[in-house]
């Protein structure tokens, strides 16, 4: 819409509202990044550096407006306050790289910096969101914990014993070596989710964590605890197999479904935080909530 309006009436784009913001700085408070980056692409140059490096009545610069924290709405549709925060500091990072470095240190009419508005205004929200982490980073410990001493137990025990020589007796089946190759994988991958989550309880937790170290070792952390759960799964129908493949195998694959059902409801439950921290790590430019208000 912006940017229709503007080919239909040029002179438009250098209008202010009452508090002398300008088309850019409304869209980077309201965090608008489509109408920022469509903006960027359809000006000229010589407009869009006008625009870019203008200041409102409080002389804040765009730095300041992406700095501040949105109040009453939410400005991005992620799942729990980490990831919020996340988000917050890749935008001021987005905007940080579209002005010029001397706007880094400039203060407003209050003689703050846009870091210092960040560190200030983010102060509850870095608060929620330790807690929030620490919180998930508890759950699926335990989850972890759980899976490393299943998978510990069963690595350490063969399906059908061992011969004379202390070799497993099933060693030339094929069930045997996904058993031994599972068992495996699952106790090393519960053990890596196991010390991510700890590295997450023990850390600062301040904000520049947020930007990079916290949502790494939360993503390996997940994904290490999915992947070792899947592998304690096919571990369990592997020795199980052994069991009732002489008399019920012609339904063993419908009861293994069966029962892998749970994992996969759980697995479904964690995707869109997955799905969510992921985006967080991959994008450089924020994804605007569908509910954020009309611009």
């Amino acid at each position: 819409m912006v940017v229709k309006i503007r080919r239909l009436i040029p002179s438009v784009i250098h209008n202010t509202n009452s508090k002398k913001e300008n088309v850019v700085l409304v869209a980077v408070k309201h965090r608008q990044p489509h109408v920022v980056e469509a903006l960027k692409t359809e000006l000229k140059d010589e407009v869009w550096n006008t625009l870019i490096q203008a200041v409102d009545d409080d002389d804040n610069t765009v730095l300041h407006l992406a700095a501040q924290k949105q109040v009453g709405r939410k400005p991005w549709n992620v799942a729990g306050t980490a990831l919020e925060m996340m988000w917050d500091i890749k935008w001021c990072q987005y905007i940080k790289s579209l002005v010029p470095q001397r706007f880094y240190f400039r203060s407003n009419r209050e003689s703050k910096t846009a870091g210092e508005i960040f560190q200030t205004s983010h102060e509850s929200l870095v608060e929620n969101g330790s807690v929030w982490l620490k919180e998930t980073s508890q759950a699926c410990s335990v989850v972890a914990a759980l899976v490393a001493g299943v998978s510990f137990a069963t690595a350490s025990q063969f399906p059908g014993g061992t011969n004379g020589e202390g070799k497993p007796q099933l060693e030339g089946e094929a069930a045997f070596h996904a058993f031994a190759m599972a068992s495996l994988v699952g106790l090393c991958f519960s053990v890596t989710g196991l010390i991510m989550f700890l590295c997450i309880l023990t850390s600062r937790k301040e904000a520049k964590d947020f930007r990079r170290a916290l949502p790494l070792k939360l993503l390996l952390g997940l994904s290490s605890l999915f992947v070792s759960i899947v592998a304690m799964v096919v571990s369990f129908c592997s020795g199980n197999f052994f069991i009732f493949s002489s008399k019920y195998e012609s339904f063993l694959l419908s009861f293994y479904a069966a029962t892998s059902v749970p994992f996969a409801l759980y697995a479904l439950a964690q995707f869109p935080l997955y799905f969510d921290l992921l985006i967080t790590i991959i994008t450089r430019v924020p994804w605007p909530s569908n509910k954020a208000d009309n611009f």
